[in-house]
This record gives C-alpha cells, sequence and structure tokens, in this order.
C-alpha cells in the first residue's frame, strides 16, 4: 500500500514522465535488453521497430500514474496485459529485471528532477503493480492447468497448411503426444513459439480460427511485409509462409484471451460480427460457435476486405451460410469489387458505414463484436456510439502490443 506522500509524488511527477514518454519507454528497452538479453524474445521486432511498443510502455505508465490511488479502475486493462503475460510464459521473477530498468531510465531521463523521494515513490508503485499481476497471473495459470492440461510451451506439429487467402496461410496444429485438446473459448489465441533456421527463436500470438472442440488448434498468419525499408518484415510470418512445413513442430501456449463470446442474451438479440482483414480470425470461431449453441438466433457478419483475392476463409464463409439460415454474409470491399457476388454473400462497394448498417442491422438490438485494424476500431467505437449502442453491448480485440509496466 502507497503511502499519502508516496501516491502525492507520483502524480506530481506524472507530466514530466508523460512529456518525456517514448523518451523513457526507449531509454527503458534499451537498457534491458542489453542488462538483461534474456527477456529480448519475449518482444515483437517489428513493434520495436517501429515504436509502437514504446508508446504502449509510455501510455500505460501514464495510465497507471494517473489511477495509482485506484487501481481497480484500470481492472480491463490489467485482465488484457495479465492474459498477454501468461500466454507468453512471463513469471514473478521478470518483474524485478523490469522494475530495475525502469527506475534506472527514470533517473537517467528526469535527470536532478529524479530524487531519491521520487525514484522511493515509483519503485514503491512499480511493486504495487507487480503485486497486481503477479496474484492475477497465478489464477489464470492454475485455470489454464485445469482447463487445458498444461502451462508455458507444450510441442505440437503442423498438420496441414491452407491458404485462406492471398496472403493469409493457415497452420493446422495437433498436439505432439496426442493427448486430446480441450477446446478453446471462442475468440481466445495462443502463443506460438518456434525456432527459425538461423537459430534464432520467435515467439508470436495468433488468434485460433478454428471451431472450439475439433482435434486440432488452427492459426491463420498474415503475411507482413516490411513497411518501409528501415523496419523489418514480418519474421515469423514470413517463416510460416516460405518454410514451415507439415511434420516441422513448434510450441504452443494453452488459449488465452479475454476477448470470448458471451453467452446468448437473455432477449435473443442478434449477434453482429464486423471483421477487417485478417481481424476475422478470432470473429471466425466466435461464429462457429454461435452458429452451433443457438440456430435461432440472427447471425450478422460483415467482411471488410481491400478485394476479393484479400478476402480470407471466403469458401468455409459459403458453406456455413448454406448450412445455416438465420446466417446472413455481406463482403465490403474498399477497392476492388468483384463484377460477380460472392457465393451465398451480399456485398457492397465502401467501408463499414451508417448506410451499411441500416440495410443489415437497422435498429434491432444487437451485440456487437468487432476486430481489425486499429482505425477501424476506433471509426466502428465513434459509428456504435452515434447508433446508441450502450458499450457493454460492444465487444472488441485490440491487435498490437499490450504493454504494462510489468513485462511485455
Amino acid at each position: 500500500m502507497l503511502s499519502e506522500q508516496q501516491t502525492a509524488t507520483i502524480k506530481a511527477t506524472a507530466p514530466a514522465l508523460e512529456a518525456c514518454g517514448e523518451t523513457l519507454a526507449r531509454d527503458m528497452y534499451a537498457r534491458m535488453f542489453k542488462n538483461n538479453p534474456e527477456v529480448k524474445p519475449y518482444f515483437n521486432p517489428a513493434h520495436q521497430q517501429s515504436g509502437r511498443q514504446q508508446r504502449a510502455l509510455a501510455s500505460a505508465v501514464c495510465a497507471y500514474a494517473q489511477y495509482v490511488d485506484n487501481p481497480a479502475a484500470l481492472a480491463d486493462a490489467v485482465e488484457l496485459i495479465a492474459n498477454k503475460h501468461v500466454s507468453l510464459g512471463i513469471l514473478p521473477e521478470h518483474y524485478p529485471i523490469v522494475g530495475k530498468n525502469l527506475l534506472e531510465s527514470i533517473e537517467a531521463v528526469m535527470g536532478d528532477a529524479a530524487t531519491p523521494e521520487v525514484l522511493d515513490a515509483w519503485a514503491a508503485a512499480y511493486a504495487q503493480l507487480a503485486d497486481i499481476f503477479i496474484a492475477r497471473e497465478h489464477t489464470l495459470y492454475d485455470a489454464q492447468q485445469q482447463r487445458y492440461g498444461w502451462t508455458g510451451l507444450k510441442p505440437f506439429v503442423v498438420a496441414r497448411r491452407e491458404p485462406a487467402s492471398d496472403n493469409i496461410l493457415s497452420l493446422y496444429l495437433e498436439p505432439e503426444d496426442g493427448a486430446p485438446l480441450a477446446a478453446q473459448r471462442p475468440g481466445q489465441y495462443v502463443a506460438v513459439h518456434s525456432t527459425l533456421p538461423d537459430g534464432t527463436t520467435a515467439l508470436r500470438n495468433y488468434s485460433l480460427s478454428n471451431a472450439p472442440g475439433t482435434p486440432y488448434y488452427r492459426i491463420s498468419v498474415k503475411r507482413e511485409d516490411a513497411p518501409s525499408d528501415a523496419a523489418p518484415a514480418g519474421v515469423f510470418s514470413h517463416y510460416a509462409h516460405d518454410q514451415l512445413a507439415v511434420g516441422d513442430r513448434v510450441r504452443l501456449s494453452p488459449p488465452c484471451g479475454e476477448f470470448t463470446l458471451a453467452p446468448v442474451p437473455q432477449d435473443g438479440r442478434a449477434l453482429v460480427l464486423l471483421a477487417g482483414g485478417v481481424g476475422i480470425t478470432p470473429l471466425l470461431s466466435m461464429l462457429h460457435a454461435a452458429l452451433a449453441a443457438a440456430p435461432d438466433r440472427r447471425v450478422v457478419l460483415v467482411q471488410a476486405v481491400r478485394n476479393e483475392g484479400l478476402r480470407p476463409f471466403a469458401a468455409e464463409l459459403a458453406t456455413l451460410v448454406e448450412a445455416h439460415p438465420n446466417f446472413e454474409l455481406h463482403v465490403r470491399y474498399s477497392e476492388d469489387a468483384p463484377e460477380t457476388v460472392p457465393a451465398a454473400a451480399q456485398a457492397s462497394p465502401g467501408f463499414i458505414d451508417d448506410a451499411l448498417m441500416d440495410a443489415v442491422v437497422g435498429d434491432r438490438p444487437a451485440e456487437y463484436y468487432f476486430c481489425g485494424p486499429n482505425p477501424m476500431l476506433a471509426h466502428v467505437c465513434r459509428m456504435l456510439d452515434a447508433r446508441d449502442v450502450g458499450r457493454e453491448h460492444m465487444h472488441y480485440e485490440f491487435f498490437g502490443p499490450a504493454d504494462s509496466l510489468a513485462a511485455a
């Protein structure tokens, strides 16, 4: 428990740290990777290169400082980050590493303003946050062991490779020991650990796109090309597309994540899924589960893509439309719409907008789940707010680095 003086010191120094937040984050990561290179595999180099990881940490520092006297207000963020930590195998012994380097960076960036009183307050604040995460993650690890039968990373074998679109590859992964798999909660993800040909390792999170209850886990990997000469291409995505073969071995965490499909509400309201590009992966698992659980519930999927070649799971979705009269599929093309409407779907050019929502949902009550690029998430949130959809009926998945003062 922080003292009143420590809390006051945190709040007083927060504006100064906010002003230099990204500088602080860059210094902390550089310092930690030099002092403790053993933690580097937990971090995505593309997020480091682009600055996304640094911005995420800076944002987390500011948010925690704002609510340091009321950490319960950050419960949603803690849940998201704790699930990410558990998927990556973050353990209690990792927290002192981050804490030590963070405090050294605060001292380096703040200079003379980093008095012993300031450093003591931030050390206490970090310890408080670490305790919150460690306790929550202990509970999550126990739950994983009970539901899935393992924690950490377990060997799986690539049983099948299958293109989902021109730029997305699905990998069907089966446990090497042949043990049966517990069904994931629809919407969850796994961490995939692989040794690359050059001997380095990659640890990445991917949503599970399979229907819960299959004898395999399926991840669907988009080939991530370099956005510029200065930024790296997706190391694991290129390896998966070009070299990872049937019979090869990877290791998986148990399924994690809080972006999961809720039970059918008592009022029977419709389910609306809004997918942008590869953001369809967790929603496809939800779609399978929803259609199996409530065959009479109206389900709408709006799939936003640039063109038909980049539309994943076209054949699978067509099969589901044919099999389930309560399921409606609408494809929205932002660049090149095909001359003929895709099988079993409605289609139109443009982006997800009010006119489309009027056409496919109208004013009927619905539960909304959406996933895709960050600009799409922000746009959909604003649009649904304007349509008076309560936040309790809006659920979305953020793709990117979820950072905290605790770890990756």
